[in-house]
């Protein structure tokens, strides 16, 4: 009997929380149910302790043809470059994110902005920019205060689906528990119990 090939599962918390949190409670679900679903192994990349944010050396590093730059480039962009190798060589994304302020944190903006990189994860044609990431699968987890998931003042959600759709990932799924501070521990559930319906059928798939 052949065995299912093991994928890799790429974890992204972006709660500043680490202790208490919703987001990553749900986080930590999805990912368990993901895993009794087929062999997999989860890398995880936590943003709570901040991302390096884009400046002038990191921008001039970047468009520079990879074989001139200098040592000094290269290191610059190593932290990216580790960031995307995590992408490129995930077979599911699950990202975590409460909504802050209507947005994501400021963390997973850092994150979108380390990974999502010309010739690496996207490239310009004379058709339009076209994504590299194409055949992977992602999860989005959102949790929020007081914003209503798809309402026209998330800025989140639309945006990570943007965002994922531009690298070439199409295959996106949220799961939300929004409004918390007005339906709680009801959102709380049935955000819960989607998980358990979508894995559950996902494995049945797979049988």
């Amino acid at each position: 009997m052949s065995m299912a090939p093991r994928r890799t599962i790429l974890r992204i918390d972006a709660s500043g929380r680490r202790e208490g949190s919703q987001t990553r409670a749900l986080t930590e679900k999805l990912i368990a149910q993901l895993r009794a679903t087929g062999a997999a192994r989860v890398v995880t990349r936590d943003l709570a302790g901040g991302v390096e944010f884009v400046d002038e050396e990191w921008i001039n590093a970047n468009f520079t043809p990879e074989e001139d730059r200098t040592q000094a480039q290269r290191l610059r962009l190593r932290g990216s470059d580790a960031l995307v190798d995590e992408v490129v060589q995930s077979d599911v994304i699950v990202i975590g994110t409460p909504i802050y302020n209507f947005g994501i944190p400021a963390t997973l903006k850092a994150w979108v902005d380390q990974v999502a990189r010309a010739r690496k994860t996207f490239r310009y044609t004379d058709n339009g920019p076209v994504g590299l990431l194409e055949g992977k699968k992602a999860y989005i987890v959102v949790t929020s205060g007081g914003t209503e998931v798809g309402s026209e003042i998330d800025f989140a959600t639309g945006y990570l689906k943007h965002v994922l759709g531009f690298t070439g990932i199409h295959d996106v799924t949220v799961f939300a528990a929004d409004q918390l501070m007005v339906h709680g521990q009801q959102r709380l559930a049935s955000a819960a119990n989607e998980i358990d319906k979508h894995c559950t059928s996902e494995k049945a798939r797979a049988a």
